[in-house]
C-alpha cells in the first residue's frame, strides 16, 4: 500500500476536514502510567510476600526457667545471663523445682517462659519415663530442642550387701526425690520397670539431696536416688568413704538403654574419686539422661545461634563424665531439633553478618538484605525494560489503527452504496481524529505522520471511486 500525494482539503467530502492541531508531546503520560503501574504493583506484591516471611528483629528480653536455688540448672542460667548480656539480650531467670516444672511452664498457654533446661525423659503429661509428647503445646506452638547440654548421672547409694538388680529393693525404704523433680521422675520409671510401684510393699519417700543422704547415714532409709546437684564429686567421695554405704553398679546397663532410649551409659573408672585409696575399687557403670535446652518453635533464628554459642562456653569444658567440646551436641534429643540449631551444628559457625558485625547490627543488615531481594529480582529488571515496554505500548496503538485502516480499505474494494461509502468516509475521519487527539510522544511522530498519509491515501481512493 503506497502512500500518494496528499490532495488539498478542498477535495475532501463535507465533514472530513482534518483538525488543525496534532498533539505531539515529549512523553505520553497515559502510556507511561499504564506501563509503570503493573511493574510497581508486582514489585509491591513481592516485597509484601518477603516481609510476610521475614523474621522481625530479635527481642531484647528472654525468660528462662532454671531450677532450685543453688542447683546446677540455676548456676547455668546465671552463666547464660552474663553471656547474653554481652550481646544486648536481657535474660530473666525464674527459679523452679526442676525439669518437670520447667517443662510444664513451657507448655503452659501464653507461657512467659522462652527457654528451659529439661531432663530427657521428663513428660509433663504424666507418662513417667515415656517419650514426651512433643507435637504441640497447649498454645498450639510446638517445642523444639536446641541440643543436649550435659549428662545428669543417676547415683543410687544403699546399705547392706551388694545389689545386682534394682528389683532387690522391693520391700525396702527408698528415697526417690521430691515431687516435680527429675530425680523422682527417673526413679519411678526405673523402679516400675523392676516391678516396684507406689502403693506397694516398698516405701517410696519424698526425700532428696542432703535430707536423703542424712536419712541413709542415720539408717532411716535403705537406698537413695540422687542426680545432678545432689551428688557433686565431693559428696560422692564422702559417700563412698562411708563404711557400709555402697554405690549401685548398673550391670544391666545395656538392657536399660534399650528400654529407655534417653538414658546413656556412663563409666566411672577405678580410682576416679580417690586415687590414693583407689575409690571406687573397681570400674562402675552408671546411667543418666542428658539435659536438653528446650524452646518454643518460634524462637528467633538469631537467638538460636546465640544460645548455642553460649552453651558452648558453659558446657564445653571436660568433666569426669565427658570430654572437652563434647557438649552441646545433637547425639540424642527427645524433642524435634530446631532447624536453625541443626544448621548451626552442621556448619559449626554462624552466618556471615553475625560473624563480623555486632549482634543487633547484623540483625538489621540481614533484614535489609532480604528486602533487597524482590527489588533486585523484580523492580530493577522491570525498570530496566520500562523504555522497551513503553515503546511497545505506543507502537501497539499505532498498529491497531493500521489494522482498522486495512479492514476499511478491503471493504472499499467491493460494490458500495452511496450511504455505505459515506459511512466509510466518516469512519476514516474518526480514525484520523482519534490518532490526532490522542497524545503521542515525539519519538513516534514520524510513525504518526506516516499513518496519516496512509489514511489520506485510503480517503483519496474512496473519493475517486465515488466520482467515477
Amino acid at each position: 500500500m503506497e502512500p500518494k500525494r496528499q490532495p488539498d482539503d478542498s477535495t475532501q467530502p463535507e465533514g472530513a476536514k482534518r483538525p488543525l492541531a496534532l498533539k505531539i508531546t515529549t512523553v505520553s503520560w497515559w502510556d507511561l502510567a499504564h506501563t509503570l503501574i503493573p511493574i510497581l504493583l508486582l514489585s509491591g506484591a513481592a516485597i509484601w510476600l518477603t516481609l510476610h516471611f521475614v523474621q522481625p528483629a530479635p527481642p531484647h528480653t528472654l525468660t528462662m526457667s532454671s531450677g532450685p536455688p543453688g542447683s546446677t540448672f540455676e548456676m547455668a542460667a546465671e552463666r547464660f545471663r552474663s553471656i547474653l548480656a554481652r550481646n544486648g539480650i536481657t535474660l530473666k531467670i525464674l527459679p523452679s523445682q526442676g525439669s518437670a516444672q520447667n517443662l510444664e511452664r513451657l507448655n503452659r498457654r501464653h507461657s512467659r517462659v522462652d527457654i528451659a533446661l529439661v531432663q530427657s525423659g521428663t513428660d509433663v503429661a504424666g507418662g513417667i519415663g515415656a517419650a514426651p509428647a512433643h507435637d504441640q503445646d497447649d498454645d498450639g506452638q510446638g517445642l523444639v530442642s536446641l541440643g543436649s547440654m550435659f549428662y545428669q548421672p543417676l547415683t543410687i547409694f544403699y546399705r547392706g550387701p551388694r545389689l545386682a538388680r534394682l528389683s532387690q529393693l522391693r520391700g525396702e525404704r527408698v528415697a526417690i526425690g521430691e515431687p516435680g523433680s527429675g530425680t523422682r521422675t527417673l526413679a519411678l520409671a526405673l523402679l516400675k520397670a523392676n516391678g516396684i510401684v507406689p502403693g506397694g510393699p516398698t516405701r517410696l519417700l519424698d526425700l532428696e539431696g542432703a535430707a536423703a543422704r542424712d536419712a541413709l547415714l542415720a539408717g532411716r532409709v535403705n537406698a537413695i536416688f540422687l542426680t545432678g546437684d545432689s551428688t557433686p564429686p565431693a559428696v560422692m567421695v564422702n559417700m563412698v568413704h562411708t563404711p557400709g554405704i555402697r554405690l549401685f553398679d548398673f550391670t544391666q546397663a545395656d538392657a536399660y538403654i534399650r528400654r529407655f532410649p534417653y538414658l546413656h551409659e556412663l563409666h566411672i573408672p577405678a580410682g576416679a574419686f580417690d586415687l590414693g585409696e583407689n575409690l571406687p575399687h573397681r570400674p562402675i557403670t552408671l546411667l543418666g539422661p542428658s539435659v536438653e535446652l528446650l524452646a518454643h518453635a518460634n524462637l528467633h533464628p538469631a537467638l538460636c545461634d546465640l544460645l548455642i554459642q553460649a552453651a558452648q562456653q558453659v558446657y564445653g569444658r571436660a568433666t569426669l563424665l565427658h570430654a572437652a567440646h563434647e557438649f552441646p551436641n545433637t547425639s540424642t534429643y527427645t524433642y524435634p531439633l530446631d532447624a536453625e540449631a541443626a544448621r548451626f551444628y552442621k556448619t559449626g559457625d554462624k552466618s556471615f553478618t553475625y560473624r563480623y558485625l555486632p549482634f543487633w547490627v547484623a540483625s538489621l543488615v540481614n533484614r535489609i538484605l532480604v528486602l533487597l531481594v524482590p527489588m533486585i529480582v523484580v523492580l530493577i529488571p522491570g525498570l530496566r525494560f520500562l523504555p522497551q515496554l513503553y515503546g511497545w505500548r505506543v507502537n501497539s496503538r499505532i498498529h491497531r489503527r493500521y489494522g482498522e485502516l486495512m479492514a476499511l480499505e478491503r471493504e472499499s474494494l467491493g460494490p458500495l452504496s452511496r450511504e455505505r461509502r459515506t459511512a466509510l468516509l466518516d469512519r476514516l475521519h474518526e480514525i484520523e481524529r482519534a490518532v490526532i487527539l490522542r497524545k503521542m510522544p515525539g519519538s513516534h511522530a514520524e510513525q504518526i505522520y506516516q499513518l496519516r498519509e496512509h489514511i489520506q491515501f485510503v480517503r483519496s481512493n474512496l473519493s475517486r471511486a465515488a466520482s467515477d
